[in-house]
């Protein structure tokens, strides 16, 4: 099987699964029994493949690690509880006082406050404009460990420079590790822009009904670990490919317990079987809705990577199978966004990212508030913004409902 969709759906089943089942069971034991202490202990070492402690190996999230595993064309994967688990994970295990680290400055709130952390327990941290890989090269120091960029930045749409930052990092032997949410492995594949780690919110469109929390960090196989200096002897067994996800399971998941249910696993794996038919509606409604926007006297500006304005569109189109479903829109001055969004009858008003339904939600007075407006306006977030992530609803509907919910 070669299509996206038809690997997720099947998967599984290349291998027996208990009873006949068509989806793997969710195994809620947290300890498992070995008949030989000798086997145990040789789980435990490494030396054979088993389960030791549900903190840090269940089979129905090895199930789900496989499935993104896949969907990435990865060579392994770690679940984590969050998202943000697993960024923390990645930073815990492998960065050391001392080190170097290059971001886009264009960050998801909670990613920013993490990174701001870290400057306190003495790694030092460069904010860039991650849409110029120039910019990124200007950053570097003798120090630098890695580079971490978003696809698709949130709340204001710029494309990293996902291409030019990838040879930049294989020229200077920089771990280079892209957050995949905002577009997903249906619309994006970091692997092919040589990402080393690529990170994913599972709760966002991979989940794709806003019920369950999960993060994912994913090995492609094109960083070599064998020169990064922060490998623990211990965790240099066999493959140098496996070293780095290893210690971000041991150091950074086992260590600090961000560990991912069994039973939230099971629920992002099914989710997961209908990602590319949800993507692909979704997008098409917000190709719609961000030309719409775009000639409302309402509205100020529009930030969609997929209207010919947007600055990164080039790119965008040629990198991504779709734009996606993230916008967001600036309002004329004197329209308050308050008024604008109670006017609303379908989007629900929430912070959540790629759920079937349209969420909206003032940025600047809500995820973005603790930034500040210096920051804030360094980001280009104004108070009249509002973030969309657009649905899987009639577009007839949602036209309308906008229509009737903007001034003018």
């Amino acid at each position: 099987m070669k299509g996206f969709t038809s690997r997720i759906l099947h998967g599984d089943l290349q291998q027996p699964i208990e009873h006949g089942s068509l989806h793997k069971p969710v195994h809620t034991s947290v300890a498992y029994g070995y008949g030989s202490a000798r086997e145990i202990a040789e789980v435990f070492q490494g030396k054979k493949k088993g389960y030791s402690y549900a903190r840090q190996v269940n089979p129905t999230v090895v199930a789900l690690e496989e499935k993104i595993s896949v969907m990435e064309e990865g060579v392994a994967t770690s679940c984590f509880a969050t998202g943000m688990a697993a960024i923390s994970a990645v930073m815990f295990a492998l960065l050391r006082q001392g080190d170097h680290l290059i971001s886009s400055q264009f960050l998801f709130g909670n990613t920013n406050s993490l990174f701001n952390t870290l400057t306190n327990m003495g790694i030092e941290v460069s904010f860039v404009d991650a849409t110029d890989a120039a910019a990124v090269a200007a950053a570097i120091q003798p120090n630098t460990r890695m580079v971490f960029v978003e696809t698709i930045a949130n709340p204001c749409t710029q494309v990293s420079d996902l291409e030019g930052i990838g040879k930049l990092c294989a020229a200077h032997g920089l771990l280079y590790i892209v957050d995949n949410t905002m577009t997903s492995p249906w619309l994006f594949r970091p692997v092919d822009v040589d990402a080393g780690l690529v990170v994913n919110s599972l709760t966002k469109f991979i989940a794709g009904h806003g019920d369950v929390l999960g993060g994912a960090v994913t090995e492609t196989g094109r960083f070599d670990w064998s020169r990064y200096p922060h490998i623990y002897d211990v965790y240099k067994k066999g493959d140098p490919v496996n070293w780095g996800l290893l210690q971000i399971k041991k150091k950074g998941l086992r260590d600090t317990g961000g560990t991912l249910s069994a039973q939230a696993a099971h629920q992002i794996a099914i989710g997961a079987e209908t990602l590319a038919l949800r993507q692909d509606r979704s997008a098409r409604n917000a190709a719609e809705l961000a030309v719409f926007f775009d000639q409302h006297p309402a509205i100020n500006k529009v930030f969609y990577p997929g209207l010919a304005s947007h600055p990164e569109y080039a790119r965008a189109a040629r990198l991504f199978r779709s734009a996606g479903s993230l916008m967001s829109i600036e309002l004329m001055p004197g329209i308050d966004c308050f008024d604008v969004l109670d006017a609303l009858e379908i989007p629900i008003v929430a912070s959540n990212l790629g759920d079937n339904r349209t969420l909206a939600i003032p940025v600047a007075q809500t995820i973005y508030f603790e930034m500040g407006p210096e920051r804030r306006a360094s980001m280009g977030i104004s108070d009249g913004m509002i973030r969309l992530s657009i649905g899987i609803e009639d577009i007839d509907d949602l036209l309308a409902d906008f229509s009737q919910a903007l001034p003018g």
